[in-house]
């Protein structure tokens, strides 16, 4: 079964279906994640989370673009919700040393670059969010949107430039 398929069925309620994507998707998913947090107890709890989401909203997915980028999306959202929720709890002091990325993830809210990523274009901020948040690829990113790969470079270099021109 391709993946569509088996996303059909998890939204039928087939358990097995599940089972099968999650044996598909969840190697590359932790992997993925792991180079984003070195916290390997965070990664597999983000792991099983989303493919609870997974097996929740599965009727969500309207079969645009790849499925693999569909569960990134969800999965990195659910590790930077945990990663803020283990800062709060540890009053802002991370019990692991801090990555630059994950700095930068924290601070997007907040302060000026959270202002100015909130007065970009929905179109903008999709592909700023799909790629540079995310972490996905141009080709990834288009897929997950429904959009050309090139539109999603060009809408990249625009909201680089608008950024760079409001923060300067």
């Amino acid at each position: 079964m391709t993946d569509s398929e088996l996303l059909g069925a998890i939204a039928e309620g087939e358990i097995g279906a599940l089972r099968q994507l999650h044996e598909r998707h969840a190697p590359w998913l932790a992997a993925r994640l792991y180079r984003r947090c070195s916290d390997q107890s965070l990664v597999d709890e983000t792991v099983q989370d989303t493919f609870v989401t997974v097996w929740r909203s599965a009727r969500q997915y309207r079969g645009e673009g790849d499925v693999g980028a569909w569960i990134w999306g969800i999965a990195i959202r659910r590790l930077i919700d945990r990663q803020r929720r283990r800062r709060l709890i540890t009053f802002g002091r991370p019990s692991v040393v801090e990555s630059a990325e994950d700095a930068v993830l924290a601070g997007v809210g907040y302060g000026d670059l959270g202002e100015v990523l909130g007065r970009l274009s929905p179109e903008l901020m999709a592909v700023v969010q799909a790629t540079v948040l995310d972490g996905l690829t141009a080709r990834e990113a288009a897929r997950l949107l429904g959009i050309p790969t090139g539109t999603v470079k060009t809408r990249l270099m625009r909201a680089k430039r608008i950024m760079r021109e409001q923060l300067a």
